[in-house]
């Protein structure tokens, strides 16, 4: 990382302001809880508010690029919550069958819409929304290679980024606070151990495939109780060491979409595997008008039983796409646990734009436990609406 900030350095003298793009988005978003809270430090509104800008310069004849997105959230209750992160800041360098990046990067893997099991290289930003898709920005060096048999990128990963979690005044918790000042690790390394992944991908007429490894820090703490001297008790990260190889597949059948994601993962000498995989079937303009309506089903499974919330799970939901020329979207979905009948969740997520520059958003999930060895027990009183009004600039 000093490397990078030397090369930034010395490059600046080449970039003008006129070679800068600025743009990015910002907003504010009011959430309300429906039950009454499981902890007394939690309220039933919450009022919070994000900027996250982008950089973006070029040089060289186009060869060379930087990209700069920040992020920062003010929360009104949950301090925790309030947070800033560098999301990306990468250089990169292109060559005509190549590709070079160095810095903090966002990277995505995956195709199914409920679960992105093969994700693996950004840790989970989990103060910031309760379905995951929110990462922290990842420090890495990566090489790509682009070749007719396919895409291969080989990733170093130098420093490990600890999972976000809600404070006392948060929702989305424990009983116990998480105690994020003294995190364990598998390796004597620590946050500075080198992680490593690599992925192809290829596509093959209407199939896209993705084979990848993983060989590093989990993502994915564990749990441990810790007592202070005060006779306080918290809950303690623990991170092991993980090897994960992953598949992921979407094949276009028609007005099917199939989508598939399995891995194999060894941790702590125990290995274990895990899939998910459905499909999504369009009705294109439905009853003659513009509106385009997708059904998706998405079985999941995982053999960790009662670590995980998706290891016997059923999603059914629909995506409305009214083809407006505010983008109009809504999304719902509901997710079935097939061993226990009142263990579930559900969620909506709508969209529209009001104009170029402002968006409006509702969000919407419910959970339902009864079992108190499953995950989504913690959470069966966190019921929420949340409205958010968007500007992009």
């Amino acid at each position: 990382m000093k490397l990078l900030g030397a090369f930034l350095i010395s490059i600046f003298p080449m970039i003008t302001l006129a070679d800068i793009e600025y743009h990015g988005d910002a907003g504010v978003e009011q959430r309300y809880f429906f039950e009454d809270a499981a902890y007394p430090q939690q309220q039933r509104s919450n009022l919070s508010g994000y900027f996250s800008p982008e950089l973006y310069t070029s040089f060289n004849n186009g060869d060379d690029s930087i990209v700069l997105k920040g992020f920062l959230r003010v929360d009104q209750q949950d301090s925790e919550r309030t947070h800033v992160d560098i999301r990306e800041l990468k250089w990169t360098h292109s060559g005509a069958e190549w590709e070079f990046q160095a810095g903090i990067g966002m990277v995505f893997w995956g195709q199914i819409e409920s679960l992105h099991l093969v994700d693996i290289i950004n840790q989970t930003d989990a103060v910031e929304a309760v379905d995951g898709e929110d990462k922290l920005g990842q420090p890495m060096v990566t090489f790509s290679l682009f070749k007719d048999w396919g895409n291969t990128t080989v990733y170093l990963l130098p420093y490990f980024r600890e999972r976000t979690f809600s404070g006392l005044d948060g929702h989305f918790r424990a009983p116990l606070p998480v105690n994020t000042d003294n995190p364990l690790y598998e390796s004597d390394d620590e946050e500075q151990h080198l992680d490593w992944a690599a992925r192809w991908e290829h596509s093959l007429g209407n199939l896209d495939i993705g084979l990848s490894y993983f060989d590093g820090t989990s993502r994915e703490p564990l749990f441990m109780l810790d007592t202070n001297e005060s006779s306080e008790s918290s809950i303690l990260p623990y991170y092991p060491l993980l090897q994960q190889v992953g598949l992921d597949a979407l094949a276009l059948v028609g007005d099917w979409t199939l989508k598939f994601e399995g891995v194999h993962r060894k941790i702590l000498d125990q290995s274990t595997s895990a899939f998910v995989g459905g499909f999504e079937y369009s009705f294109v303009q439905v009853f003659d008008s513009f509106i385009d309506i997708n059904l998706l089903m998405e079985y999941q499974y995982d053999e960790r039983d009662n670590q995980t919330q998706a290891q016997n799970d059923l999603m059914l939901g629909s995506r409305i796409v009214l083809n407006n020329i505010d983008g109009t979207e809504i999304l719902v979905g509901l997710v079935q646990d097939l061993d226990y009948s009142k263990v579930r969740s559900g969620f909506i997520e709508a969209s529209s734009r009001i104009n170029d520059n402002w968006k409006w958003r509702v969000d919407a999930w419910f959970f339902s436990s009864d079992e108190p060895l499953e995950p989504t027990y913690l959470i069966r009183s966190d019921d929420y609406l949340q409205m958010s009004l968007e500007y992009y600039f």
